[in-house]
């Protein structure tokens, strides 16, 4: 009878090198705060920026760490050789696939366009029903506070519906990230918009 698996968290994570290193030190946070809680990492497999910090934290304290990256970036020589399981494939579409099947719950570090358009699916993704796993945006010294009043004025402005406010979740270190991954309940919409709309 086989082992059941360990709860996975996938984090989206920048792969940028010229970030200042006090994102590095809440990167390697988060990775042993995942570790310390017998919880398996999933990242884009890179070696560098906050992807490398996130699984250096992971290994460091015990964890099991998982990448899903392009092959062209294994050609490269970018991947991270030290991590347990390593998935090579030909799109960025299949890589995200893998990132979001791999995982029960997402976190998203401070990151560039690639982090910002992984972040913005998953949660779509949540809002139309096709899962319903903890999203935390870790807000890194206010790093995503554009977004954020981004996400408030889309609110308000009707163009996203009231109930999926609680799609997410913000932690402002990994520590508070961490708990509220530990603490989260299966989400569902608490009210149906009364105008309808497309994703109601």
């Amino acid at each position: 009878m086989s082992e059941a698996r360990a709860f996975r968290v996938t984090v989206y994570a920048s792969s940028s090198e010229r970030i200042d290193a006090r994102y590095h030190t809440v990167a390697e946070a988060l990775g042993r705060g995942i570790a310390e809680r017998g919880w398996d990492l999933v990242w884009g497999g890179g070696r560098y920026g906050l992807m490398g910090s996130v699984s250096r934290g992971a290994r460091a304290a015990g964890g099991r760490t998982i990448g899903v990256i392009l092959q062209q970036f294994v050609d490269k020589n970018v991947h991270c050789s030290a991590a347990h399981a390593m998935e090579s494939v030909g799109d960025m579409r299949s890589r995200k696939r893998g990132l979001d099947d791999s995982g029960d719950a997402f976190v998203a570090l401070p990151g560039g366009l690639g982090t910002l358009e992984e972040l913005l699916e998953i949660l779509s993704f949540k809002q139309l029903g096709l899962h319903q796993k903890p999203v935390v945006i870790l807000d890194a010294f206010g790093y995503w506070q554009p977004l954020l009043q981004m996400l408030d004025k889309a609110f308000a402005e009707g163009f996203v519906q009231p109930q999926f406010r609680g799609i997410f979740t913000v932690a402002q270190d990994a520590a508070e990230a961490i708990e509220q991954l530990a603490t989260a309940a299966p989400w569902t919409a608490t009210m149906r918009d009364p105008f309808g709309g497309g994703s109601a």
